[in-house]
Parts: structure tokens; C-alpha cells; sequence
């Protein structure tokens, strides 16, 4: 079954939303999705991705996030946006410039948006 383009973007949305609420239950993944950040595999599978996002320390920086810009092309749902953290630098705050690549199938046995794979690159800098 075809997956609406808007069913993929919310399910990325979620993912980006559990980045600030910290509730990685919301969040559409599959039961194999696997994160890789800076090229380094993070997420193990949709289970470990949930319980890191809820509770893992390495998130609980991120105080928000600016609206994303999307892209779809194929399987991919491409999003790039800001991460606002808690941490300062000389008192200005310290924020991430984000651009994820998820891959969340366009079909779907369901037709259910799942997000099976995360590629995460981002650049911090100083907001002034």
C-alpha cells in the first residue's frame, strides 16, 4: 500500500518532537531501525531508539527545535533544522544545525509511515 508523503514527514516530525519532549513511545519506528550520526551507528533497533530518546542523557541537552525544512526524494524524507540546548558558551547559547535523512518507505504492507533508518549530520554553533 502507498504511504501519503504527509503520513512520512508527520513520523519525522514525531521523531524530532521525542528529540525535545524526551517520549521516544510516540515516535513510528521499525522493529530493525537502525541511526547513524556522524558516521557512527547509534541506534541499534526501534526498541533501543525509543529508550534512548526517553531516557537517554546524550538528549537530555536538547531544550528545543526550529520548524524543519522537508524533502522528499524516494524512500527518503529529508529534514534540516536547529537544535536549541541548555548548553552556553561565553552566555550565548550553544544550538546544533541538524540535517537528517530518514528513510521511510513510500509502500508499506500497512500502508503505516515506519521510519527504518536514520542518518544524522549536524554542526554546532554559537547563537548570537
Amino acid at each position: 500500500m502507498l504511504v501519503p508523503e504527509g503520513s512520512r514527514i508527520a513520523a519525522a516530525q514525531a521523531y524530532i518532537d521525542a528529540l525535545v519532549s524526551h517520549d521516544g513511545d510516540v515516535v513510528p519506528f521499525a522493529a530493525g531501525c537502525t541511526r547513524v550520526e556522524l558516521g557512527v551507528k547509534n541506534g541499534f533497533s526501534g526498541k533501543h531508539l525509543r529508550r534512548s530518546l526517553s531516557r537517554g542523557l546524550q538528549y537530555r541537552i536538547i531544550v528545543d527545535a526550529t520548524p524543519p525544512d522537508y524533502r522528499i526524494v524516494g524512500d527518503e524524507v529529508h529534514a534540516a533544522y536547529d537544535v536549541l540546548t541548555k548548553a552556553t558558551f561565553a552566555g550565548r547559547r550553544v544550538v546544533g544545525r541538524v540535517n537528517e535523512t530518514f528513510v521511510i518507505p513510500a509502500e508499506s504492507p500497512t500502508g503505516k509511515a515506519e521510519i527504518h533508518h536514520i542518518k544524522a549530520r549536524f554542526r554546532p554553533f554559537i547563537q548570537h
